[in-house]
């Protein structure tokens, strides 16, 4: 079973641009984050959406 880390990484392209769709004010750099600190990252769009981790981690999973 992959961890969330590795399913973020494995479609994050593809993600990234459905993301962006569904939820305009997402910009490229709300999305920057360095190997290793993909926590970072879902901190900013937990508060840049008013969502919870699980809440991210579940919109992720369903595009």
């Amino acid at each position: 079973m992959k961890n969330k880390s590795e399913k973020i990484k494995e479609t994050w392209e593809v993600q990234k641009a459905k993301l962006k769709e569904k939820f305009a004010g997402l910009t490229d750099t709300d999305f920057l984050f360095l190997e290793g600190k993909e926590n970072e990252m879902i901190e900013k769009l937990k508060l840049k959406l008013g969502k919870t981790e699980v809440e991210i981690y579940q919109i992720l999973n369903s595009i």
